[in-house]
């Protein structure tokens, strides 16, 4: 039976490779909606080859300048803006809804998505982060399934497969350690965005590349771990394995640890979330253990990386705080991105938000929604404050 998917984010890293694996098996998968941001060359061509029903694109104006360069073939409709992306995700005919838009803005269609009874395929870790037990209260009122599509997620759910949920000891995330895991803290500030953009195993997209760098991707993941799988902190450990081999481990009470390998390529975690609780042959190249030589496994140096430990404390201590946490982390790696501030200074400005913001238990998504906007103010203004220093700091060197 053909399934039907509406994709959220289509035009970034995740959605290419999601349009692949469609592309690879007509038969089985039909894409009927996509939601794009501002990419309007690349969307065309999507539109173009997969003729979905409904597609939203950020702005009404590119919704017009779009319209006009499809085909007057195509019998589709163009929607704009969040109420747009919450269309695409509530789509009647849709069964499985790919949220893969980058940051923040996937919280609401993804809430949108399950409210409509729709599955959901997850590469969206904000959604969690910020909103975590609204997000799988509703999937369990709305009686949906939730399958993680980054590769770590998928990793686990594939190794709880081999027990049951109460006798797991913990929970093991590998981390490549980005492109810096060998520098020291000095050597750090020296660091640009070109080469914070060169991961050295996974092909990502800017922030995502950003934050791995900074290991606050792996902050992220835990605190997504610990409401997708329904457990404590305290048994949720990161490991730095540079080879991005083993995706991810799971510890059972017995001392079994049940890890699941392969290449890095997304295409393989994408497949089995959309085709699950089957497999299908996806043609990508085998793991060939005889190769791979060494598997090292190292704890993370949270001095060099802090991003890390305030993902961790953060998680533990709950309400808005994660999603003030994610707020001023994107607010950050923008600015990084924009030469306003320094690699390092990712995690300072993620660290005094945090400080200058109350927590506050999260009672609605209006809850969240107002913490990520408080956050993205206050991050704004340690980064203003950070640049006026710097240009103070240059002029009187330079005197």
């Amino acid at each position: 039976m053909q399934k039907n998917i509406s994709l959220l984010g289509s035009t970034g890293s995740i959605g290419r490779n999601v349009l692949e694996v469609v592309h690879q098996f007509p038969g089985r998968f039909r894409v009927i909606g996509l939601a794009a941001g501002t990419n309007i060359s690349l969307l065309r061509d999507q539109i173009e080859a997969f003729q979905p029903q409904l597609v939203s694109i950020s702005t009404d104006d590119l919704a017009r300048e779009l319209t006009q360069s499809l085909s007057p073939d195509w019998q589709g409709k163009i929607v704009a803006g969040q109420e747009g992306n919450e269309r695409v995700a509530s789509l009647d005919d849709a069964d499985t809804v790919v949220s893969a838009i980058v940051g923040a803005a996937g919280l609401l269609p993804t809430l949108a998505a399950i409210k409509a009874g729709k599955n959901i395929a997850l590469a969206n870790k904000e959604t969690l982060v910020m909103a975590g037990e609204l997000v799988m209260q509703a999937v369990k009122d709305y009686n949906v399934d939730l399958l993680p599509i980054d590769s770590e997620h998928n990793a686990i759910f594939q190794a709880l497969a081999a027990g049951r949920q109460e006798d797991v000891h913990k929970i093991i995330l590998t981390a490549s350690g980005g492109p810096f895991r060998e520098k020291s803290e000095r050597e750090l500030w020296d660091v640009s965005p070109e080469e914070a953009l060169n991961h050295p195993n996974w092909d990502m997209g800017r922030k995502i590349s950003i934050d791995s760098a900074t290991l606050m991707n792996k902050g992220l993941e835990v605190i997504e771990a610990r409401w997708l799988f329904d457990i404590d902190v305290e048994h949720i450990e990161v490991l730095v394995h540079p080879q991005s081999i083993v995706h991810s481990l799971v510890e059972f009470i017995d001392g079994s640890v049940i890890a699941q390998m392969g290449i890095p390529d997304m295409r393989i975690p994408i497949a089995y979330a959309l085709s699950w609780p089957e497999r299908i042959r996806t043609g990508l190249s085998r793991l060939n253990l005889a190769k791979c030589m060494d598997l090292n496994f190292l704890p993370p140096d949270f001095k060099r990386f802090p991003s890390l430990k305030l993902a961790y404390q953060v998680c533990k201590r709950g309400g808005t705080l994660p999603a003030v946490l994610n707020a001023a982390n994107e607010v950050a790696v923008e600015s990084f991105l924009n030469k306003r501030i320094r690699f390092p200074e990712i995690a300072i400005v993620v660290a005094e938000t945090l400080k200058h913001l109350p927590n506050k238990d999260i009672l609605s998504v209006e809850t969240v929604l107002d913490a990520d906007l408080s956050a993205r103010m206050q991050a704004e203004s340690i980064v203003e404050a950070f640049q006026m220093h710097y240009q103070q700091r240059t002029g009187e060197e330079t005197q």
